[in-house]
């Protein structure tokens, strides 16, 4: 590839049509029409920061997209030759990406009840070199596996150097307790695409992949092997602008790792789906336990941590997430924020450089900085209401700790407290007339309405903690007892 000084760039304005329709996942309701697009000036702060990243970066080519609301608002590309122009339709290799789809995979079995994610690996397949470590702890990087798969270096060398699964590993293939650290390991997920495989009756885990997922949403151009048009890999010299050719192997086993290829405009489909679900895949739920901190950061404190296969990060005081990806002549990112409905995507086609996970967080930040997501309007419970779920709301007392109890849709219940100290929660109602907390200290837990002998509402039982209709309401069953004495002046 000879360099040029011809560039090419488009954003939403100019985005070829099948870019823009990324489908609305089933269930939900994205804007209509234009209500979606973006201002003239939130473009061009994404196209300068497209710019910028792949100018200093010295990547060959850059393309990136912004997902809101389900949809894709805008995409750009900039590319160092007219022969290997950049566009949404071009394949790039997703590298680390591929742990998203695969992590998909591996749920969509749990939540099938073919597997659970507490199950040992070894239930599931024999001859593992860590049978003890959980699915969950695979799926979360803590199961103390190796980093790398055994030499030679697995990224640029022939799947067939490593046949079997148990050429994957040395003679150490768990360097840390399991379940104790995060430690990222590739070969970890090459047993997930195996797991895969086993309960899917020994159907290839890309096979199961293209049937079970890039099917139904539409992802057409994500394949094992590059598909024309893709682009080429390349490294690019640290002290001169020249490049060098990179090699695009097959990776056999290690490929649930590392291996698929895709365009901006199938990962614009994947980064809605990841935010909004898809029933025909996964629900909405799934993916939100996915994005939940499995396991501490490894960094400062705070800085993000790893769910269950998805990578989380702060930036901007938000977390965001998704997962970084790099190979061989290719780099990948894909940022998403939850609760602004908003996710960037950036794909270069060089070994190093251009710091393609920030320009993805940067694309994300910049239209939640410029662009703040419009609240949907409020509108009141529908359906009959039960008086006894609104006579549960109000304050409620754990001790003398003041606390109010919120009704929403479907049942739920949110606790808060009212003197700024305290735990707050969102419960879902099960059907036995309890409810199961949701949120940091009473995640699991199981609320209670417990009523006296005449059926009228005694009190809260929380996890064994009263909350009463009264601070230290003497009627109540406060453990330990209430002074006879009462309050004192």
């Amino acid at each position: 590839m000879t360099t040029t000084h011809s560039e090419g760039s488009h954003d939403g304005a100019h985005v070829p049509e099948p870019a823009v329709r990324t489908p609305q996942p089933s269930g939900t309701s994205g804007t209509s029409g234009g209500a979606a697009d973006l201002l003239p000036q939130t473009r061009r702060a994404l196209l300068h920061r497209l710019a910028a990243g792949q100018a200093e970066g010295r990547a060959p080519s850059m393309v990136g997209g912004v997902v809101r609301e389900g949809r894709a608002v805008w995409t750009g590309a900039r590319s160092a030759a007219e022969e290997e122009a950049a566009h949404a339709d071009v394949q790039y290799r997703i590298g680390s990406l591929t742990k998203t789809f695969v992590a998909v995979l591996v749920m969509r079995l749990r939540d099938e009840g073919l597997l659970r994610l507490e199950d040992p690996l070894g239930t599931h397949l024999e001859g593992t070199p860590v049978p003890d470590a959980t699915v969950a702890q695979l799926l979360a990087h803590s199961s103390g596996l190796a980093a790398e798969a055994r030499g030679p270096w697995w990224e640029r060398t022939p799947g067939g150097l490593r046949p079997e699964p148990a050429d994957l590993f040395g003679e150490s293939p768990q360097r840390l307790p399991a379940g104790r650290r995060h430690h990222y390991s590739n070969p970890g997920y090459a047993l997930l695409g195996a797991l895969v495989e086993r309960l899917r009756g020994g159907m290839p885990w890309a096979e199961v992949l293209r049937r079970e997922v890039l099917e139904p949403l539409g992802m057409h151009r994500t394949t094992l092997r590059p598909e024309p048009p893709h682009a080429s890999g390349w490294a690019v010299h640290p002290w001169a602008d020249v490049l060098l050719p990179e090699p695009a192997q097959d990776t056999g086993l290690m490929g649930p790792a590392g291996q698929l290829w895709s365009t901006l405009e199938d990962l614009c489909r994947w980064a809605a789906f990841l935010v909004r679900g898809d029933q025909r895949v996964l629900d909405a739920a799934t993916l939100a336990e996915m994005r939940t901190p499995a396991v501490p950061p490894e960094g400062a404190a705070g800085e993000g941590g790893y769910g269950l296969g998805l990578q989380l990060v702060r930036r901007g005081g938000r977390t965001l997430f998704g997962h970084s990806g790099s190979m061989p002549g290719f780099l990948a990112a894909l940022w998403a924020d939850a609760e602004e409905d908003v996710a960037g995507i950036v794909l270069a086609n060089c070994t190093s450089g251009p710091v393609v996970p920030a320009i993805a967080a940067d694309l994300t930040g910049i239209v939640i900085e410029h662009e703040p997501r419009i609240p949907e309007p409020w509108r009141p419970l529908s359906g009959p209401l039960d008086p006894e779920l609104l006579a549960l709301t109000g304050p409620w007392y754990w001790g003398a700790n003041p606390h109010v109890v919120r009704l929403h849709a479907e049942r739920a219940l949110e606790l808060a407290p009212l003197s700024g100290t305290g735990r707050a929660a969102r419960f879902r109602a099960e059907e036995d007339g309890t409810w199961t907390g949701l949120d940091g200290y009473y995640a699991g837990e199981t609320l209670r309405v417990v009523r006296d002998r005449d059926g009228a509402v005694s009190h809260l039982d929380l996890g064994t903690f009263v909350f009463t209709r009264g601070p230290y309401e003497p009627s109540a069953p406060v453990p330990g007892g209430v002074d006879p004495g009462g309050w004192r002046s």
